[in-house]
């Protein structure tokens, strides 16, 4: 098994005989413990998956790790078991719980988090970060002065008939009295009637909810090809909750109803700038997944060929703009469970892919995400890329039972024409090129991907032709899907004329779409065959003829 979030290995050295570390395995403990939990082997190898056979495990060293371990870390709980592999191995299974009332550390007082398979520290202005996910400092929960009975009559009936009307709410809940709900969702203190914060948000009087900490506020800004300030909408009188905020910003703002049109054959399409799910994601996870133990607005500018949406905050500890669609981490998860039961958002971690199939199913680029010192913005592009990927897209969803990841896998795809295992692996921020067998294997299988024969990173994926044709593509040709020996033979011709000449000239000549690395490939095998040699290094490399 291959070290991951959840899941590491170490050599029995690591805790027996002169080179015992046991800090390090500390540290290892902590970094697990503020994450989601894990397992950590002891007594096997890095690069095996088995202990060394025969290996026995000392007496009481299970015992004696976990005694050590709690002396040098505060806040971890962890167990260890001594078990024995197929090859009679013995080996130590320690598993380390996620810590939930308060951040893990060491005994000297440093703070580490799991992130992939690496165990990295905190620096001390995350701190804060970690307590509040972690919900030491819980927004949503704390308790206000204001009761339930005194909430706003009219969102509090609209609510309870929302949650009702709903398909992602069971009956069990439904058939639940007022109180009851509210308890249920965490909009009120079970043990008053109090509401707390989440329960002012969406219940609550417009005065009330104004004036607890940090309540929303989101501006809508519209700039032109200058950079002016061409029109501003504003939701900061408190008036609305949140799910009216959501269906007001999308019916008031005119510009997310603007289209193109397509062509479908005899017929023609509308493409919305910005896909009405997308918009409605973006916005929820905005108002969800903030901190909101810090203050600022939510802001939606709009520019001529994109929407940046950018929330106040940094990502929670452990995502990264690079991991973002495939972690997932908790943050106000009581609005969470609010905001999926209302058909405000889709299931936790699963926004992000809704958002690339859809974008990529109306041929636009996916989501630029980008972190700064306090904030947290999401690029949408306006324009189309490529109009024939919505048919590839369309056609393969309708005839062939494929699951939301391979849409996305075929779309990147097609919008980029052709793409190597590693383009891909880099895009969806895999780890290697097992973790993109799964994204890959039903569409080779089903034979709507075709790739090139090289077996290495460097092995090339195109949509298949016979796809392509059966989808009505009338994408332009492109030398960007040209194989290798047709640039091989292109290289040859180019030798032929000019005798001499460096790779970026002959990729002028033959054609600038080919990507270089594909031609500087070629080169390097013409220069093996001796039909051209090498002169000069580096930035002045040429390559000239043998006559």
């Amino acid at each position: 098994m291959k070290e991951n979030s959840i899941y590491d290995k170490k050599s029995l050295r690591t805790v027996w005989g002169k080179k015992a570390d046991f800090n390090e395995l500390a540290k290892d403990c902590v970094a697990f413990s503020n994450a989601e939990g894990g397992y950590i082997d002891i007594g096997i190898e890095d690069d095996q998956d088995m202990p060394p056979e025969g290996q026995k495990i000392p007496e009481g060293l299970a015992t004696e790790i976990v005694n050590k371990i709690s002396g040098k870390t505060q806040g971890v709980t962890l167990s260890a078991q001594v078990f024995e592999a197929e090859n009679g191995g013995e080996f130590i299974k320690l598993q380390i719980l996620r810590s939930t009332n308060a951040p893990s550390a060491t005994q000297s007082g440093k703070f580490y988090l799991r992130i992939g398979d690496q165990s990295k520290p905190i620096t001390p202005e995350d701190i804060s970060r970690l307590a509040e996910d972690k919900g030491c400092i819980s927004w949503e929960d704390t308790v206000t002065r204001y009761s339930w009975q005194d909430a706003d009559p009219e969102k509090l009936e609209a609510f309870i008939k929302l949650l009702k009307t709903s398909d992602r709410v069971t009956p069990f809940v439904k058939q639940k009295d007022t109180k009851e709900i509210l308890d249920f969702y965490y909009l009120t203190d079970p043990d008053s009637d109090k509401m707390t914060n989440l329960g002012v948000l969406f219940i609550g009087k417009q005065t009330q909810r104004g004036r607890i900490q940090n309540a929303p506020i989101i501006q809508c800004i519209k700039y032109d090809q200058d950079g002016e300030k061409v029109n501003k909408w504003l939701w900061d009188d408190y008036t609305m909750n949140p799910y009216e905020m959501i269906n007001d910003i999308w019916e008031r703002v005119p510009e997310w109803k603007e289209s193109s049109e397509i062509s479908e054959g005899m017929f023609r399409r509308n493409i919305l700038a910005y896909p009405e799910k997308v918009v409605r994601e973006l916005l929820s996870n905005s108002l969800v997944h903030r901190p909101y133990t810090v203050r600022g607005d939510i802001f939606i500018n709009i520019h001529p060929d994109h929407i940046d949406v950018v929330n106040p905050g940094r990502l929670p500890l452990g995502v990264t703009v690079e991991n973002i669609l495939h972690t997932t981490k908790k943050r106000n998860d009581h609005m969470a469970a609010v905001f999926y039961a209302l058909h405000l958002m889709e299931r936790e971690g699963s926004g992000y892919d809704m958002m690339y199939e859809t974008l990529l199913a109306n041929g636009k680029p996916i989501p630029v995400v980008t972190e700064g010192d306090d904030s947290v913005s999401v690029r949408i592009d306006r324009r189309i890329i490529n109009e024939e990927v919505i048919k590839v897209m369309q056609h393969a969803d309708q005839n062939y039972d494929i699951k939301q990841k391979q849409l996305i896998c075929l779309g990147l795809i097609a919008l980029h024409e052709s793409l190597t295992a590693s383009e891909l692996i880099k895009i969806l921020n895999l780890k290697d090129a097992d973790e993109l067998r799964s994204w890959l294997r039903l569409l080779i299988d089903k034979e709507l991907v075709i790739g090139t024969d090289v077996h290495s990173k460097a092995k090339e994926y195109r949509v298949n032709p016979d796809i392509l044709r059966r989808s009505d593509y009338k994408g332009k040709t492109s030398l960007k899907r040209i194989e290798d020996y047709r640039i091989k033979e292109l290289i040859k011709e180019d030798m032929r004329i000019y005798k001499k000449a460096s790779a970026t000239e002959i990729q002028k000549r033959i054609g600038e779409e080919i990507p270089s690395k594909k031609i500087w490939k070629q080169l390097q095998v013409l220069v093996e065959d001796g039909y051209i040699r090498k002169l000069g290094s580096n930035r002045w490399i040429k390559y000239e003829l043998v006559e």
